[in-house]
């Protein structure tokens, strides 16, 4: 059984590569594209008022297999390999490949060489930069913005502690498939979190529970580490300690550090027990 959201597929149209795995009217190779936009929105649906699925930062690549002439392109995003409808508008043809990202949790693009100009865009951290010359303080890109080098790192820098990036969104306002400092919900935290420390990860919790660590039994679960990952069915938070969770919610309506027997506890009565945690090393 393919997962859709996984799988470039439909009735009437699929990706070349899955050419005798899927049933589908027409198969085509795809185009790839790059988006254009500080975060573009990709979408269940071909419309504005669809569910958000996920969100692309500026600059990732997507492998585009249908553009409906209204707007809306149909694609796969490389990184992650999410599938969704993204804006027509905010895909552009491929640049030159990253050379760096941005390393602080936000931070501004200016048109020139000072913090007093009027940005041109804010860009999350995790946004693959191509940068091709430096100029006192700030970082040149190929589009001509300048960022602030201490918010850059090269493309292949790796944090230290994804729990620690993790506690960066702390106050961070919950968005249903966000992925940014704007908004962020609690799968993209940790996809965030990790991809920041150089580990790749599926965009789901229920993905990630699939995909990430090893199962603790229940002496092992008894004793949280920093880094564990606590799974509820469409849920899932990042241990700090021994005894405290840092996790994107909706009974906060943000991101927040909590105790986790407490967090535990509360979930528990409001319907939905642990499923897994989950060990990453």
């Amino acid at each position: 059984m393919h997962d859709p959201r996984l799988t470039p597929a439909r009735g009437d149209l699929a990706a070349k590569y899955l050419e005798g795995t899927v049933t589908a009217a027409r198969f085509v190779a795809g185009e790839e594209f790059e988006v254009s936009e500080a975060i573009a929105p990709l979408r269940s649906g071909p419309s504005p008022d669809a569910e958000l699925a996920t969100q692309a930062l500026f600059g990732e690549r997507v492998t585009v297999y249908e553009r409906d002439g209204e707007g809306f392109a149909w694609g796969q995003l490389n990184g992650d390999g999410y599938v969704g409808w993204l804006p027509d508008r905010a895909l552009a043809r491929p640049g030159a490949a990253a050379t760096h990202k941005v390393t602080a949790i936000r931070t501004f693009a200016f048109p020139g060489p000072s913090i007093k100009l009027t940005p041109v865009d804010s860009l999350s951290l995790g946004t693959p930069l191509t940068v091709v010359r430096e100029e006192g303080a700030f970082a040149v890109t190929r589009q001509n913005w300048y960022l602030p080098r201490q918010h850059l790192g090269d493309i292949d820098a790796m944090a230290e502690d994804f729990v620690a990036v993790a506690e960066r969104f702390v106050g961070t306002p919950y968005l249903w498939g966000g992925k940014s400092s704007l908004g962020i919900d609690c799968s993209g935290l940790v996809q965030v979190a990790l991809n920041a420390a150089g580990a790749g990860c599926p965009r789901d919790s229920d993905m990630q529970r699939d995909a990430l660590g090893r199962a603790l039994d229940a002496e092992e679960a008894s004793r949280l580490r920093r880094g564990d990952l606590i799974f509820w069915n469409g849920h899932v938070a990042i241990a700090r300690d021994a005894a405290t969770i840092v996790h994107a919610n909706a009974h906060h309506m943000a991101t927040a550090i909590e105790d986790a027997r407490g967090a535990i506890a509360r979930i528990k009565a409001a319907g939905s027990e642990v499923t897994a945690i989950k060990r990453l090393t």
